[in-house]
């Protein structure tokens, strides 16, 4: 990702979503707006900047920006808090390269995590994200509640690609349009945090290659931290189930993020995660039930995700 570009995207996009209304600009009807949203000189007066310096931050040129204007930057764009940490990542200035770049390591799931998931089986659905959605482990009451992702070839144990790529995702999540946006906006953030990651850019092409709905929100330019919330399931062994989820970052690993899901006592959806732990625990040899795709596939994996 070329960090000047999405700079500027990212800035064109954030003064088109804020009206002069929202911003308390006043409107003269004398003057026909060509584009939605703020002008750029209304925007730099908000700011407290030229607009002739706005106008070359927004075009992504190499600025020296100080925090003081990026944050008057950031209120007069209304940015919440996820996207004024982007705009900063944005900004930072980055190291000139003086050898050549080596690819990242591998992420390595800890034995002590891979025993917490564990522990968590038969209770939580649990599995850890790491660098790009990638899914680096699993306890078998995620793997039968999503896909057995351990059973996948390894560039293919990704969340994104799961979502947007298998049609068993839109069954999944009944509120698919909802998860699928919110997925692309924290592909996003990740990209700004890890804009010289090049399986990061080979996913985003392939995903905006083959799916028109990444095409259309990635264009957006939305980005947003899922630390927690809740989901809708529709199982197709179970049924229908309300999970929230927590997203825990791994001590040691930034890039790292354990996903446990919890439930409501005593409601339907408990009795239905209860009954997906022992259909878990027992696998049924109906041949209606569903493939081994999504059956659990036994121990945990310790392999890795370059």
């Amino acid at each position: 990702m070329d960090r000047n570009t999405e700079l500027s995207e990212f800035l064109r996009s954030r003064r088109a979503r804020l009206s002069p209304g929202d911003a308390g600009v006043s409107v003269t009807n004398d003057s026909p707006r060509r584009v939605p949203g703020l002008r750029r000189e209304e925007l730099a007066q908000l700011a407290g900047v030229s607009t002739d310096y706005y106008t070359r931050l927004e075009q992504g040129r190499h600025l020296n920006v100080s925090e003081t204007v990026l944050d008057a930057v950031a209120r007069a764009l209304q940015l919440d808090e996820t996207e004024r940490a982007y705009l900063f990542e944005l900004t930072r200035p980055r190291p000139r390269r003086t050898v050549r770049r080596r690819p990242p390591r591998p992420q390595r799931v800890r034995p002590g995590v891979h025993a917490l998931l564990r522990m968590l089986d038969g209770v939580s659905p649990a599995f850890v994200l790491g660098r790009r959605g990638d899914v680096l482990a699993s306890n078998q009451l995620a793997r039968a509640l999503i896909i057995d992702f351990e059973a996948l070839p390894y560039h293919e144990r990704n969340m994104a690609r799961f979502m947007f790529l298998d049609e068993a995702a839109r069954s999944l999540w009944p509120e698919w349009e909802t998860v699928a946006a919110e997925g692309v906006a924290s592909l996003r953030l990740e990209a700004g945090r890890h804009p010289d990651d090049p399986r990061l850019t080979e996913l985003v092409g392939e995903l905006t290659i083959k799916s028109p709905e990444f095409r259309t929100w990635w264009a957006d330019h939305n980005v947003r931290e899922k630390t927690h919330g809740v989901k809708l399931y529709h199982h197709p062994v179970v049924g229908d189930m309300t999970l929230a989820y927590e997203n825990v970052t791994v001590p040691g690993d930034p890039d790292q993020a354990l996903y446990i899901h919890t439930v409501e006592p005593g409601s339907p959806s408990e009795a239905a995660l209860r009954l997906l732990a022992s259909w878990t625990a027992t696998p049924s040899a109906d041949p209606s039930a569903p493939s081994s795709e999504a059956r659990p596939s036994g121990a945990p994996s310790s392999d890795v995700s370059p």
